[in-house]
């Protein structure tokens, strides 16, 4: 079999990983060949291609980045979901012309989505849950994302002793559009006082008296984290708010700090090099068994897959049940409301 192999969207740690999992294992194990698609669905379209062999997939596993590079295009995304036949006809030419018998999609939320799309036209297809996010629909973890906490929580760490030297609020704003697992996650392991979700949302009042709570029990520091997609009526971004919010109403020194893409870079934790190299893995098996139009997945911590059509259109976000809040609470963690 001919297989190809792509990673569209943001970067993310452990995307490399992947590529030898797959690779490797499909080289290896079951003879196949493999195509590097570089540049993501863009890629595929102006068939930019490597053959990928042993040698160019050994040195990557603890690489950060992707060695095919990567991309969002979005004009291809919305040629995608046109009713144009004549544009969802390229698409199919290009993958035949490749001579693929299946093409892996390495990606997010909206990679997920495109390679649901590519199967409904008839392409194989497995995909591969990326995205420091971990809000893809139907899978307990992404790879990328304890990466991405562990450098988030090194971050917090550090910004403890001067806000303690100081005595300053430090707001910490971290990646989370829309799903808040980065700001739980970190924020419980830094030992954050104050953690903002997007899902919950906040009332400021309650991080203010949160604070002085804490100054009046001889506390006058204090950790704030913040997921970027909390949003405010006005739009404004709730770490600028915050920020004078703050300051004005606790009469605390307070500065902030945005993380960025500091979170997407570098090499993968561990536990993500592992976990891509299991996740790529059950993806080759997938194909020599001819089981298309699925995303491999954990469940229950085993790994498994699950129909693209599940999973397209959907997000895992964090809710008020998860039992990190509710141990939080607990222990006396503001998340804002």
């Amino acid at each position: 079999m001919k297989i190809g192999i792509l990673s569209s969207g943001g970067d993310c740690p452990g995307i490399n990983a992947t590529i030898r999992g797959v690779g490797k294992t499909a080289i290896t194990h079951y003879g196949m060949e493999v195509i590097g698609i570089h540049g993501g669905f863009s890629g595929l379209l102006n068939k930019d291609t490597e053959v990928l062999d042993e040698h160019s997939l050994s040195g990557i596993l603890n690489l950060g980045g992707t060695i095919l590079g990567t991309s969002r295009e979005k004009g291809f995304r919305e040629m995608l979901t046109s009713v144009d036949q004549e544009k969802s006809q390229c698409i199919i030419q290009a993958y035949q012309e490749l001579g693929l018998d299946c093409l892996v999609c390495i990606g997010g939320n909206g990679t997920q989505k495109t390679t649901n799309l590519l199967s409904e036209h008839g392409l194989n297809v497995i995909g591969l849950p990326k995205t420091i996010d971990n809000d893809i629909w139907g899978t307990e973890i992404t790879f990328g994302f304890d990466t991405a906490v562990n450098i988030a929580t090194e971050a917090i760490d550090r910004l403890h002793s001067t806000a303690s030297s100081h005595k300053r609020v430090m707001l910490v704003e971290v990646m989370g559009h829309k799903a808040g697992w980065i700001a739980l996650f970190a924020g419980m392991a830094g030992g954050a006082d104050v953690i903002l979700l997007p899902e919950l949302g906040f009332n400021p009042e309650v991080v203010n008296e949160a604070i002085r709570e804490r100054a009046r029990k001889g506390k006058p520091h204090s950790i704030v984290v913040v997921a970027e997609g909390v949003k405010l009526p006005d739009k404004r971004k709730a770490t600028d708010f915050l920020t004078k919010e703050i300051e004005e109403a606790t009469g605390i020194e307070t500065r902030k700090t945005v993380l960025g893409y500091i979170q997407r870079g570098g090499n993968p934790s561990p536990f993500d090099r592992n976990l891509a190299t299991r996740l790529g893995g059950y993806a080759t098996q997938l194909i020599a068994d001819k089981q298309f139009g699925r995303m491999v997945c954990i469940k229950d911590g085993e790994i498994s897959s699950i129909p693209l059509a599940e999973v397209a259109g959907k997000l895992k976000l964090v809710t008020p049940e998860h039992d990190l809040i509710i141990q939080g609470k607990r222990m006396g963690i503001s998340f804002g409301v």
